[in-house]
């Protein structure tokens, strides 16, 4: 818990088929209206955690939501239905771990070029690949 005065805060971690439900009861229930952020943790052989911060910022609370994809698993309920805000956020994940967010209205890259290949935060990525400059 934080400090007295500075509000309270909170990370829950859930299976991947709950993703979406935490989202909504983080909403609806809990009033977390304001999404944040949203990016990812490659965790190489052991998969990559998706991670979003969502705020009642009348309450003064806040939520760390995380689910883990199991290592190839590429794979996560998108958060858009729940938070419109969580759009490009998803697809800047997308574009830089390669995570494929089911139900996003318009998962494409966001930061490279669509003829860009593989995703530059993943652990796996060679850093030594040659890329044309980019314009």
């Amino acid at each position: 818990m934080a400090a007295e005065g500075t509000g309270h805060a909170l990370a829950v971690t859930v299976p991947v088929d709950r993703w979406l439900e935490l989202g909504r009861f983080a909403r609806g229930t809990l009033g977390c209206v304001y999404f944040n952020f949203s990016t990812a943790v490659d965790w190489k052989d052991q998969g990559l955690d998706v991670v979003a911060r969502v705020e009642n910022l009348d309450a003064g609370f806040s939520i760390t939501m995380k689910t883990r994809l199991e290592a190839g698993e590429t794979r996560c309920p998108s958060l858009v239905p729940v938070w419109r805000g969580a759009g490009w956020m998803e697809r800047e994940t997308y574009d830089m771990f390669g995570i494929e967010f089911e139900g996003h209205p318009d998962l494409r890259r966001i930061l490279l070029p669509q003829d860009w290949e593989g995703h530059p935060l993943l652990k796996s990525y060679a850093v030594d690949t040659p890329h044309p400059p980019y314009r």
